[in-house]
C-alpha cells in the first residue's frame, strides 16, 4: 500500500477509533491493539504529530492540518521502518476492520485522490486551500 494512502487510513483509523470510544461503540481488538501501537510508535519520533491528532478528538482537524498530518506520517514511515510497519499494520487491521463506520472510511471512494493531491502538494504542483480539499 501506497504510504500516503496507509498515513490517511491510519489517521482517519486513529480519529474514528477513539471517536467510537467515546461513543461506547467496539472496534475489533486487532484494531485496538494496532492503534495503540501506532500511537507509541509514532510518538517516539513524531510527538507534534500525535498531539495534533490528538486535538482532532475534541476539535475537528481542518483539510489543511489533515494534509499535514498525513505527510508527517510520511516523513516519519520513510525515516523510520517502525513508523512504516506501524502505519501499515493499522492500515491492514483497518481494511479487517467489520465495524461500519470503519469500513466507511477504508472504502474512501476519494482516498486515493486525496493521496494523490497531497503528493502534488507537497511538490509543490498544486495549491490547496487550507479549509476545502475538492476531490
Amino acid at each position: 500500500m501506497e504510504p500516503l494512502t496507509a498515513g490517511a487510513i491510519a489517521i482517519g483509523t486513529l480519529i474514528a477509533t477513539k471517536a467510537l470510544e467515546k461513543t461506547g461503540e467496539k472496534v475489533g481488538e486487532t484494531l485496538w491493539d494496532k492503534t495503540g501501537q501506532f500511537l507509541v510508535t509514532l510518538k517516539k519520533h513524531s510527538p507534534h504529530t500525535v498531539v495534533a491528532i490528538e486535538k482532532a478528538q475534541e476539535q475537528p482537524l481542518d483539510h489543511g492540518k489533515a494534509v499535514l498530518a498525513v505527510l508527517e506520517v510520511e516523513s516519519a514511515a520513510k525515516a523510520h521502518a517502525e513508523v512504516n510497519q506501524a502505519v501499515q499494520e493499522l492500515a491492514a487491521a483497518a481494511k479487517a476492520e467489520t465495524n461500519p463506520k470503519i469500513v466507511e472510511i477504508v472504502n474512501m471512494p476519494n482516498l486515493q485522490k486525496l493521496a494523490d493531491k497531497i503528493v502534488n502538494y507537497a511538490e509543490g504542483d498544486i495549491k490547496i486551500d487550507t479549509q476545502h480539499i475538492n476531490i
